[in-house]
């Protein structure tokens, strides 16, 4: 909250200085570089007015401080030659405008804006359409990208880019955002103490959201629907994730959620629902998983024997094909007062606790792990014997991992 009050404050103050201490700019549509002429003309702290209409144009330079507003959505083209705004001073804002077809290139990443070593950067109620990236942010702090729809038809992940794609930054706000079609629906790299909050990312080619190498950041409210998969972090420590739902992401590799080499992370009041594997821990160490809803998912859970001093408590499983898979024998996390619709034990003391623990992972979620073929006799005759014969004598499921105070209740998530 403090980070977003912080930048509703570096709003103001921009928009202050570009209208309060300086002047403005009529631009109206022409041949030419229109709005690069208009550019050079302006003095730092000017409003530029982008009036409606269309500007071919590519190649623009913002290199001073300027405010650049749309007027009755003017539209720049970038005609697929190369990237079209490129914002390299402090405190520039660009709103209001259709920034659309830049050009693809195998040796440069082009981008509808691109922000290089500028901070407080404001780029908020844009539409990027057809674009190889939409956002392209490098070594920048304490910018907002907000507001923004965001979509390109590319049909082919290698040859499209992300729609928000920012390779070192801090202090980073990216505010309810619309982003569809594009490789991932947004990226980052080397991000610290930035958070990522109220977007909507659906039908991008590989993730919706994707960390490498990104600390202290948070991300809440988001909705990541239909992607090649969710949600990737890899490589990163101290990832908060609040209040998100991860939903019909199918494939054979797909995931909700892949936590790859992360520790120190919390997953809270999220909603998985409906994805091939709802979590996939490798190598999560201390990722502390509380109040939320796995549903309709094949695994609820898959975690690895490299993911450790984990705890999973008060979530809700509610028919999913498995609840919890792993391919290890040794149990280092800790599950305590979950509810399992699975869970058919008892509760003579009337507490709302199990008087039994419950074992998550069933001999079938097992013998899929070590051979995946076995998948085509689920709920045949003699799987579902085996599975029976397992919980009275378990000698193949990892018998420590186990719910020793399952709930009889679906849990409150809030």
């Amino acid at each position: 909250m403090k980070t977003i009050f912080r930048h509703i404050l570096i709003l103001l103050w921009v928009s202050c200085s570009c209208s309060t201490f300086a002047g403005t700019v009529n631009v109206i549509p022409g041949k030419g570089k229109i709005i690069s002429e208009a550019i050079k003309k302006a003095t730092a702290g000017d409003t530029l007015f982008i009036n409606t209409g269309l500007y071919k144009e590519s190649d623009i330079n913002v290199n001073k401080r300027l405010f650049i507003i749309g007027k009755g959505n003017p539209v720049i083209d970038g005609q697929k030659r190369s990237e079209i705004f490129v914002i390299s001073a402090d405190s520039v804002a660009i709103t209001g405008l259709t920034v659309q077809n830049t050009g693809t290139s195998s040796m440069s990443d082009m981008a509808a804006i691109r922000v290089q070593k500028a901070d407080y950067v404001i780029i908020s109620d844009n539409k990027l359409l057809n674009n190889t990236y939409g956002v392209y942010i490098q070594n920048s702090a304490r910018s907002i990208v907000r507001d923004n729809f965001i979509n390109t038809n590319t049909d082919k992940e290698y040859n499209s880019g992300n729609g928000v794609h920012v390779w070192r930054g801090e202090g980073l706000l990216i505010l309810n955002n619309k982003i569809y079609g594009h490789r991932d629906g947004i990226y980052l790299e080397f991000v610290i103490k930035s958070k990522v909050v109220g977007n909507t990312s659906v039908n991008n080619k590989r993730y919706g959201l994707h960390f490498m190498f990104s600390h202290n950041d948070e991300y809440r409210n988001n909705l990541f629907s239909g992607n090649g998969s969710g949600v990737a972090v890899m490589f990163s420590n101290h990832v908060e994730m609040y209040g998100n739902t991860f939903q019909d992401n199918w494939g054979d590799a797909s995931y909700g959620l892949l936590l790859k080499e992360i520790t120190d992370g919390v997953i809270e009041h999220n909603i998985f629902t409906k994805n091939t594997v709802g979590i996939y821990m490798e190598g999560a160490t201390r990722i502390h998983t509380q109040r939320n809803l796995f549903k309709d998912n094949g695994w609820a859970m898959r975690i690895q024997a490299s993911s450790s001093q984990g705890s999973f408590v008060g979530n809700n499983f509610i028919s999913n094909t498995f609840d919890v898979a792993t391919n290890g024998t040794m149990v280092m996390n800790v599950f305590k007062q979950n509810y399992w619709d699975k869970y058919d034990g008892y509760d003579l003391d009337k507490n709302n606790v199990g008087d039994i623990a419950y074992y998550p992972v069933s001999l079938y979620a097992v013998l899929t792990e070590k051979v995946p073929t076995s998948m085509i006799l689920y709920h045949s005759f003699l799987t579902d014997i085996m599975d029976k014969v397992e919980k009275v004598m378990p000698s193949i499921i990892p018998d420590q991992l186990k719910d020793d105070e399952p709930m009889m209740k679906k849990c409150t998530l809030k």
